[in-house]
């Protein structure tokens, strides 16, 4: 037998001509809700009542003008629903709102269309890849697809960037640079002409909307794919989304859902199913050109800083030792450095310091045997890809990877 959880219901009672914004008001709150990620709202119509002024509204054959009750009704989370009271009491000018606790069951659908991004940046075949970075990093992200009119061409990716771009920096890195010394080392990136024809991964794979988000798992996984358009029945690109969404989508899942048959068997294990044990580690007096070629020598990125008993003291990250050089106003050096982090043969950066001049001490900790649903939960919550896994005296037992999290939900 499924478990009850404690939810809220928010009742929200209005006439079916309410509007707001010019648009109508139930529509407008059910279009919020989902876009906040709420777990569903219903729209319910009446066909008699009367509000405040008294006035009765019927469906009556002679009184079909009358402004009928509409009840837009929102089961989830009491802290979700908490958070969106004041939403939805600013766009209710008249009608009430109405809030009550309750026990439910959810049955959640986990599709696509309710985890992707809808407002995509895109690009076309032509488009040089000049303004391609530009927009990239304008707008925060990590791909774009290519469209050629209604059809979608390809998708540039930072990986594309890298690989047949000639980038040096990916684009994680090239956002923690200053503002402005980032401008300048972006214009100062030879693209040879190119066009984001010229890169663009191309035939790209695509989800359908209606895709069940375990499914996207499944191909995300098996392909190895950051992020996938969204297209329609007909081809029309919908939106995006990465696995940090599909993996969002299953974090909340496992809170909001009485059973876990929504999601994979997987999902069952804990941290110390998918955790690295071989991590990078160093000593905070360590020097900096040496953790350099640790990082580089680990895909993890990253060198975790240990005492001698193995306690997490801090964690170095490419970006830490860029962002200091970058601090210290050190163009030549910089220079250098990034080649460096770039992997271009024979650079060799003279920089000076220690692990401790450059670690990040405040690190993310869980404890092996957290259920993997929590460690999901961190991950995307606090928009993190790597998290510490340490014992109860807080020495350094492994490090999760949110890219083998989502291959061990894919079995």
């Amino acid at each position: 037998m499924h478990s009850l959880i404690s939810v809220k219901v928010m009742r929200i009672f209005m006439g079916e001509s309410a509007r707001f914004q010019g648009k109508l008001l139930h529509e407008v709150i059910v279009e919020t809700a989902r876009q906040r990620g709420m777990a569903g709202a219903t729209v319910c119509r009446g066909f008699m009542g009367f509000g405040a002024n008294s006035l009765i509204h019927t469906a009556k054959i002679l009184r079909l003008s009358e402004d009928l009750p509409v009840v837009v009704e929102i089961v989830d989370r009491p802290d979700r629903i908490d958070a969106f009271l004041p939403v939805a009491d600013s766009m209710v000018d008249e009608g009430s709102i109405v809030v009550s606790e309750a026990q439910a069951v959810f049955h959640l659908p986990l599709r696509i269309r309710d985890v992707m991004t809808e407002d995509v940046a895109i690009v076309s075949p032509s488009t040089p890849l000049a303004k391609v970075v530009e927009l990239l990093l304008q707008r925060k992200v990590k791909a774009v697809p290519v469209l050629e009119g209604k059809t979608i061409r390809g998708i540039i990716t930072g990986g594309d960037l890298l690989s047949r771009g000639g980038m040096p920096l990916s684009l994680d890195a090239q956002c923690s640079l200053p503002a402005a010394m980032r401008d300048e080392h972006v214009r100062c990136l030879d693209f040879r002409n190119l066009v984001a024809g010229d890169i663009m991964t191309s035939p790209v794979q695509t989800l359908n909307i209606k895709t069940k988000v375990c499914d996207a798992v499944q191909l995300m996984a098996k392909g190895d794919m950051k992020r996938l358009p969204v297209v329609a029945d007909d081809g029309t690109l919908m939106g995006i989304v990465s696995r940090a969404d599909v993996l969002r989508a299953i974090g909340h899942a496992s809170v909001v859902a009485g059973h876990l048959d929504v999601l994979p068997d997987t999902a069952r294990g804990t941290a110390a199913d998918v955790m690295f044990r071989d991590v990078p580690t160093a000593e905070p007096d360590t020097a900096l050109p040496a953790i350099l070629d640790q990082i580089l020598a680990s895909p993890l990125r990253r060198v975790v800083i240990v005492d001698e008993d193995m306690k997490v003291m801090g964690l170095v990250h490419d970006r830490d030792i860029l962002n200091d050089f970058a601090r210290k106003n050190a163009p030549g050096v910089l220079k250098n450095l990034i080649a460096a982090l770039s992997r271009k043969e024979g650079a060799e950066p003279d920089i000076q310091g220690a692990a401790r001049d450059v670690m990040t001490t405040d690190s993310i900790t869980i404890h092996p045997e957290m259920p993997l649903t929590e460690v999901i939960r961190t991950l995307t919550e606090r928009k993190v890809k790597r998290i510490l896994v340490v014992d109860g005296d807080g020495r350094l037992l492994g490090m999760v990877d949110r890219d083998t999290v989502l291959k061990c939900l894919a079995g």
